[in-house]
């Protein structure tokens, strides 16, 4: 019997080398080449049964022959999850979620299949719980959903058979990583099958107008294990954040391709499941009985929902000659130069002190605009001199000292005086042409003027 043949697939991307090596020659990375079992090739293995025929040749159109029209959408009942999906779920569109074990995915994803259970008909297919665990935590959840259909499968083959059977608007897989296709012989999780289960459950999807969602592993550094075609072939890509010790829970869009990406939605995890939190602002925002120093509440844009903030800073003698310079919630190159613009333009000198700097409730603040926040607090702290009640600022600082404006700065300050802020330091060019019902505006253009501003506010 003839040996079979291996080769060694990247994780990462996918990428195919002959024998091992340390590093992926296709993306760079390391020890991320697994041993795998070359597949024979068959012929014709798209069109072996009927619901796995390649579709028809479309014919060619130019641009202006083509019709543009909205998508339709449906609600899956849950505000915040409809938010981060774009208005809901679409006929035919493939969704991928993904986050650490225990984050709550399938218990989201039972809510969801439980209110469309009502209007349309759903499956769900679990690899990794058996049909007594899901009726387990359906009836923990309280979830009363008689019309949902549940099938705990992995073979694609039978899923695929499934599908063509019951024939469902909107069928979720629990998870791509479990499932494998009695096509290839390499082992569930491969790089292979996950390649081929989920190009398979797509193109049925797209096929039949079925709405598929995919749930995801991830690897121990949070990124969605398997290739990353895995993420290209979807069209929506979700991730869940937050810590398992936690009751609240973020959902964040990386990528729609119908929708705007970078929505957030904020659930809180009860005893009952995950619920939609209104106002999440809250969350992010410390309820001191007094002024702290070293505290400033920012407001930040996470797609198109601005949120408020509370960036926290500790500047304290370092015992070391190198002094620490840590950040969480925000990127720690960046803090390391604003300090070096602080100490340039403001005459603010750090090189002795250890800098801390937390964004209150692990959220994690990408933008730009939170670099005013994070000098205030950063002042406030050294000064050991609380900021202004009721103050709220953003703004980003360029190198030469200058803060230019954020984006969406109107809605920022809307969303800040609707939660009683009742002062806001922002950029000159985010200043409004109309005065804000409650709320004094200081426009300043540089990092002195800021500084200057805040000296007067508290004399």
């Amino acid at each position: 019997m003839a040996k079979a043949r291996t080769q060694y697939s990247c994780t990462e991307c996918g990428h195919v080398a002959s024998r091992w090596t340390g590093q992926c020659g296709g993306c760079q990375q390391w020890n991320t080449l697994v041993e795998t079992v070359v597949e024979a090739p068959s012929a014709n293995r798209y069109s072996q049964t009927p619901h796995q025929a390649l579709a028809q040749t479309a014919p060619v159109l130019s641009l202006a022959e083509i019709e543009a029209v909205d998508v339709p959408r449906f609600g899956t009942g849950i505000d915040e999850f409809d938010r981060v999906l774009g208005g809901g779920l679409v006929a035919g569109g493939v969704v991928l979620i993904g986050g650490d074990p225990g984050i709550g995915k399938s218990t989201l994803l039972l809510q969801a299949l439980a209110n469309l259970s009502r209007i349309k008909r759903v499956l769900y297919v679990s690899g990794e719980e058996s049909g007594a665990q899901v009726a387990l935590r359906a009836r923990r959840l309280a979830v009363d959903a008689p019309e949902l259909k549940l099938q705990a499968e992995i073979q694609l083959e039978k899923i695929l058979g499934t599908v063509a059977e019951l024939k469902p608007e909107v069928v979720v897989v629990d998870s791509i990583q479990t499932v494998y296709s009695d096509a290839l012989t390499s082992a569930p999780g491969s790089v292979a099958q996950v390649r081929e289960c989920a190009a398979q459950l797509t193109r049925m999807g797209k096929q039949n107008g079925v709405t598929v969602i995919l749930v995801g592993h991830v690897t121990k550094e949070g990124a969605l294990a398997g290739p990353r075609v895995l993420e290209h072939i979807v069209d929506t890509v979700l991730y869940f954040e937050g810590d398992t010790q936690s009751s609240f829970r973020l959902v964040r869009a990386f990528k729609n391709r119908f929708g705007a990406v970078n929505e957030l939605g904020v659930f809180a995890m009860t005893d009952k499941g995950l619920k939609g939190v209104s106002n999440p602002s809250a969350l992010f925002l410390s309820q001191h009985g007094n002024q702290v120093a070293g505290s400033c509440v920012m407001v930040t844009q996470e797609g198109t929902r601005p949120l408020l903030v509370e960036v926290q800073a500790l500047v304290d003698n370092s015992p070391l000659p190198n002094a620490r310079r840590l950040s969480v919630g925000l990127e720690q190159n960046r803090l390391a130069m604003l300090l070096a613009v602080a100490h340039r333009h403001a005459g603010i000198a750090c090189f002795d002190q250890d800098v801390f700097i937390n964004a209150v409730g692990g959220v994690k603040i990408t933008e730009p605009a939170a670099d005013l926040a994070v000098l205030l607090a950063i002042h406030s702290s050294m000064r050991n001199k609380p900021l202004p009640r009721g103050l709220v600022v953003f703004g980003e600082v360029g190198l030469a000292g200058e803060i230019r404006p954020a984006p969406r700065g109107q809605e920022r300050l809307r969303e800040a005086a609707k939660l009683g802020f009742s002062l806001a330091m922002i950029p000159k060019a985010n200043a409004p042409k109309q005065a804000i019902e409650g709320m004094r505006v200081v426009p300043v253009e540089r990092i002195e003027q800021a500084f200057a501003a805040l000296r007067e506010i508290n004399d």
